[in-house]
Order: structure tokens, then sequence, then C-alpha cells
């Protein structure tokens, strides 16, 4: 797992707070008083979606539960992927029925899906984390998703009881190179999330120059000018550039 991969509250040993916190910490504010609601929490790779993610829960004193998942078979179909983490969260709840799942999940003020539902292979080599399914499923997960729309539809009632926040993401391959459809595709990103924000409530964790440039001086004490030059090869992503500064390249 990366030094700089935050995958937990216990990981945010080094934290800055932005204009983004703050908008994130606003918006997770109510969740104890309120239930109902389902917040996508997005970024580009390398702006640290989590680490505000679980300092904001942490702040607030949310009672979370953060899913950890891996699945069995990376070559499973979405309707088997679907029907396992629906299994997985009835042991885990020790519910006995699809009612008794809802009402367990209810009493969370927050039920989370961020690095250990997506990225569980960074915590265990034998660990196949949702993300890995996803790029290996290619176009075919998009199935999975069909399938979650028709449980919310179908258990509407169910899930206004809720809160639930996703750290959102959607990786494709353009020509080789990997992209995110809801930060990196420049018009078509802004009418992804515009539509995104009529469905649901969506906070975006990105950072000016100066906020990257504060953040990563508090990782790494070197001339402001190198971190520059970093920001300007990498943009305001700061994971990337204290990986980068990190192994000299």
């Amino acid at each position: 797992m990366g030094k700089y991969k935050i995958n937990s509250i216990s990981d945010n040993g080094v934290f800055v707070v932005t204009e983004s916190y703050k908008n994130l910490y606003n918006k997770f504010k109510s969740l104890k008083n309120s239930r109902g609601r389902i917040i996508h929490v997005i970024g580009a790779p390398g702006t640290g979606k989590s680490a505000n993610i679980y300092a904001a829960m942490d702040e607030l004193g949310l009672n979370v539960y953060d899913v950890e998942f891996t699945i069995k078979d990376v070559d499973s179909n979405s309707e088997e992927v679907f029907k396992e983490i629906y299994n997985f969260l009835k042991m885990n709840t020790n519910a006995k029925s699809k009612e008794e799942v809802y009402k367990n999940l209810s009493k969370f003020d927050v039920v989370l899906f961020a690095d250990r539902f997506h990225d569980s292979h960074l915590l265990n080599d034998n660990n196949v984390g949702f993300s890995i399914w996803t790029e290996h499923a290619g176009f075919n997960s998009t199935k999975f998703y069909l399938y979650c729309i028709w449980e919310y539809i179908n258990e509407r009632k169910s899930f206004k009881e809720i809160n639930i926040v996703l750290q959102t993401a959607w990786r494709v391959y353009i020509l080789g190179k990997k992209y995110d459809i809801f930060t990196d595709l420049g018009i078509l990103s802004r009418i992804i999330v515009a539509f995104m924000k009529i469905l649901f409530e969506v906070v975006e964790i990105s950072y000016s120059s100066q906020e990257t440039l504060k953040i990563v001086k508090e990782h790494f004490d070197v001339d402001e000018k190198l971190i520059v030059q970093y920001i300007h090869k990498y943009g305001s992503k700061p994971r990337f550039i204290c990986e980068a500064l990190e192994n000299n390249e």
C-alpha cells in the first residue's frame, strides 16, 4: 500500500484544511440528524478523496460503517458481484433478511464505500478490490450499476433511512491511457457531473496550486520551486507529487 494512500481514519497523520475540505465538511455536517442522502465524492486520482472523507467524518464524530469488501473471483459477472456484496452486507450486519440488512445499516450515520471497498487489494495482496474487478470486466461492469439502480428503485423506502457516501471514480482507457470520466475529460466530464448533481449530492475534491504547495510542504521540507515544477508536471495532485519526491523521480 502506498505511503500517501489513505485507507482509514488512522492513516490520516498529516492533513491540511482546504476549500474542498470545508465544502465536504459542510455537506457532512448534517448527516447525524438526517437520512436518505447519497453523496458522491469525486476528484482526480491523487487529490486525496479518501483523506478528506476520513478527516471530515472523524472531526464530526460520525458513526461510520466503512465497507471493506473483496470479490471472490475476478471473473465474476455483474449479477454475481451484486449478490456477493448483498450477502457480505447481510453477514456483516448479522441480518436474517433484506429488510434487516437495511434496518441495521440505518443505525449508522453513514455507510461508506471508499478505498477499503474499491481498493481492498492494497490492504492484502490476496484480495480482489472492486476497482480491480471493474478494470477486468471493462464495459460489462456497467451492468452492475444497472442492478444498483434497480435495487434503489425497488427499495426506495429503505434507502430513505440510510445515508450513503461513495468515493466515486470511473476509469476508462483511451488510446492506452487511463482517464477518470468525472474529472479528466474536459467538457464531457462537466456534463456528466452536472447530470449527477440532478440526482445526487456531489462534492469535488480539487486544489489550487497554493493549496497543493502547502500540502506537499507538510510532508517534505524542500524548496518551493521544486514543488512548483512537480505541480506543472503532475497537476494539483499531492499524492503523486509526494510519491515522486520520495522516489526522486
